[in-house]
C-alpha cells in the first residue's frame, strides 16, 4: 500500500476559535495585484492559534523556548490513544492511556484521540476531555516528549463565565457543578508535567479528526506524525502545518 499523507491542520481564517483570551486571528489584504502588482496577506494571529505547538516556555520563563528545542521533538513514529466517547470535561487517567504507552516511548509522539475536534467552530469545543497530572507523569516516565491532541488544550479550559451567556448556559448543561468549580480553576497541571519533562517536552493542541490513524494503526500501518512550527525567536510556541503518514 502506497503512502498516505493527511492533513492534521485547521485552517487559518478570520475570527476562528481562539482559546478565551487569546488574540483575535484576522487576515485581510495588504497588497493587491490591482494596486500593487502582487497580493500580500496581513496576517494577525497569536502565537497558540489554530493548530500549534507549545514549548516549555509557555509556562515558565525559565524554561526553553521553542527555539531552544531540537527539530527531533516536532516529528516522529506515532502512537494513538483512542479515548472517543469520553464525557464533556472528563479526567483521561493514567489507566485509560496504559495501553497507547505500553507501545510509546523515546522518540514517539502520543496522540490522544478524544473525537472533539468534531465539535470545532462550537461552544461545546471548550468543554474537552482533558488529562489529569498523574496521566501526564505517566506519559513523562514513559519516554514521551511529544503530546498532541485534538482539542483544544491537554489542560481543562476555563468556562468564559456570565460575559458569555450561551457558551456558559452550554457548558451548565453539560457538566455538574464540581466539574465547573474545577475547569474554572486552571493550573495548567498537565502542561508543566508535559512542557517541564527532562530535556523540555512539546504539546500540539487544535488537531483535527484523527480517525484515520486510528484506522491505519489498528490495521498494522506504521504512522509518523510531522508537526513543524513557524521559526520564531524566543516564542512560547507557535502555530504548525500538522501532517500524517501513513506508512
Amino acid at each position: 500500500m502506497a503512502p498516505t499523507l493527511v492533513d492534521l491542520t485547521h485552517q487559518v481564517t478570520t475570527a476562528m476559535p481562539v482559546y478565551p483570551g487569546d488574540p483575535a486571528v484576522l487576515l485581510e489584504p495588504a497588497l493587491t495585484t490591482a494596486t500593487a502588482g502582487v497580493n500580500v496577506l496581513a496576517v494577525h494571529l497569536g502565537s497558540q492559534s489554530g493548530t500549534h505547538v507549545d514549548a516549555p516556555y509557555h509556562v515558565d520563563v525559565t524554561w526553553p523556548t521553542l527555539d531552544g528545542l531540537p527539530l527531533e521533538r516536532f516529528t516522529g513514529p506515532a502512537v494513538v490513544a483512542d479515548l472517543r466517547g469520553l464525557e464533556p470535561r472528563a479526567a483521561i487517567t493514567a489507566e485509560q492511556l496504559a495501553p497507547a504507552l505500553e507501545r510509546a516511548g523515546e522518540g514517539t509522539v502520543l496522540l490522544l484521540a478524544t473525537g472533539w475536534a468534531r465539535h470545532w467552530g462550537t461552544d461545546a469545543y471548550l468543554a474537552h476531555p482533558s488529562l489529569t497530572e498523574g496521566a501526564a507523569a505517566a506519559i513523562v516516565a514513559a519516554g514521551v516528549r511529544t503530546v498532541g491532541v485534538d482539542a483544544l488544550s491537554v489542560d481543562p479550559t476555563p468556562d468564559p463565565g456570565p460575559g458569555d451567556p450561551a457558551v456558559a448556559a452550554l457548558l451548565a448543561d453539560l457538566t455538574d457543578e464540581h466539574d465547573r468549580s474545577a475547569a474554572e480553576e486552571p493550573t495548567l497541571a498537565a502542561h508543566r508535567v508535559l512542557l517541564g519533562a527532562p530535556g523540555g517536552g512539546v504539546v500540539a493542541e487544535n488537531l483535527t479528526d484523527l480517525r484515520p490513524l486510528l484506522a491505519a494503526q489498528e490495521a498494522g500501518r506504521p504512522v509518523e506524525v510531522s508537526l513543524f512550527p513557524l521559526r520564531l525567536v524566543a516564542a512560547d510556541g507557535a502555530p504548525v502545518r500538522a501532517v500524517a503518514r501513513l506508512g
